[in-house]
């Protein structure tokens, strides 16, 4: 039940926050504030149907994506590597060594090459 009233009273924070960011804001908008903004640069135009986006953005996002979860996954093994053993070396170990491929496939398909 206290999960669930948090989740309310979250709930309702947020809805409470957008609304008065309604009444409240600025309601004035001219051609700066509803212009696209691209680096402090006009923006260029885009290719027709959106344009394609090129593959060194998923590749940097991807390998954002795997280091992320490789310390989100590591810290529990930081925290408890005594308790854990030999099972636990070995655990991380196998772990470690399956996340490399990703990053050796990245790291020979170029995507660390910043051009």
């Amino acid at each position: 039940m206290p999960i669930v009233v948090m989740i309310v009273i979250a709930g309702l924070m947020a809805a409470a926050g957008l609304m008065a960011s309604n009444l409240i804001g600025p309601k004035r908008y001219n051609a700066a504030k509803v212009d696209q903004y691209e680096s402090g640069l006009q923006p260029t135009p885009g290719a027709a149907g959106g344009g394609r986006i090129p593959i060194k953005y998923y590749l940097v996002a991807m390998s954002f994506i795997v280091f992320d979860i490789e310390v989100v996954f590591l810290y529990p093994w930081a925290i408890a590597h005594d308790a854990l053993g030999w099972f636990g070396l070995i655990a991380t170990m196998t772990f470690l060594a399956l996340i490399t491929i990703p990053f050796v496939y990245e790291w020979r398909r170029g995507g660390f090459d910043w051009e």
